[in-house]
């Protein structure tokens, strides 16, 4: 589905503005419960990929192995949720070679076996290596949510406002950069919706 094809048949939503990185919907005749279960979901129910195990091959800098492996998975990744299930590893490498001079290794350096699967940005640094030191890692990445860990969460910001009317309310969700804006929005109003008819089965069921 297409956000704006979502835009035409939900008339309680409005885009205020949206860009690349940050979207402002104005929710109209939303119940709190909803519009707020739709916040949380955005901000951390999504998933998305992000580095889930590091094999370290060698690591000759001054961080630990436990210490390298954690940047790797805070480094966000784009995700294409087209293509994999939750079930699915990407891996990305990294073989930073001995360092001639000190300079600081990049997130540009990792490869992926999927061009899809990437970092977001290639300037977040990893490590810094001095002469003669050198890192190898091999990464596999996997679809996770941030309800587990904080690295999985799709949204950087996803805040609800109030406007000066009672029944409207302002969702600002601001992207990480592993999916765009809309389809965090799109993804989230589905698990929400998901969720809702999970909760009323669970109730025809007690009731029966």
């Amino acid at each position: 589905m297409h956000f704006d094809d979502f835009q035409q048949d939900l008339s309680s939503l409005d885009v205020i503005t949206k860009d690349s990185e940050k979207i402002a919907l104005k929710l109209k005749g939303v119940p709190l419960q909803y519009a707020n279960a739709l916040r949380r979901v955005c901000l951390n129910g999504v998933p998305v990929f992000a580095i889930d195990t590091v094999d370290i091959i060698e690591n000759t800098s001054v961080l630990p192995d436990e210490g390298l492996a954690h940047r790797l998975g805070l480094i966000p990744l784009k995700t294409d949720l087209s293509k994999y299930n939750e079930s699915d590893k990407i891996l990305l490498v990294l073989d930073s070679g001995i360092s001639e001079e000190t300079r600081t290794v990049l997130s540009g350096e990792l490869s992926s076996e999927d061009e899809s699967i990437k970092p977001v940005s290639e300037k977040v640094p990893i490590v810094q290596l001095a002469p003669g030191q050198k890192i190898k890692v091999e990464c596999y990445a996997r679809l996770g949510r941030g309800t587990e860990h904080a690295k999985w969460n799709a949204s950087n910001v996803a805040m609800l406002t109030d406007t000066d009317k009672d029944d409207e309310k302002i969702l600002t969700i601001e992207s990480t950069g592993a999916l765009n804006p809309e389809q965090i929005v799109l993804e989230g109003v589905e698990e929400v919706s998901r969720r809702v008819v999970e909760f009323k089965d669970m109730i025809n069921n007690i009731e029966e």
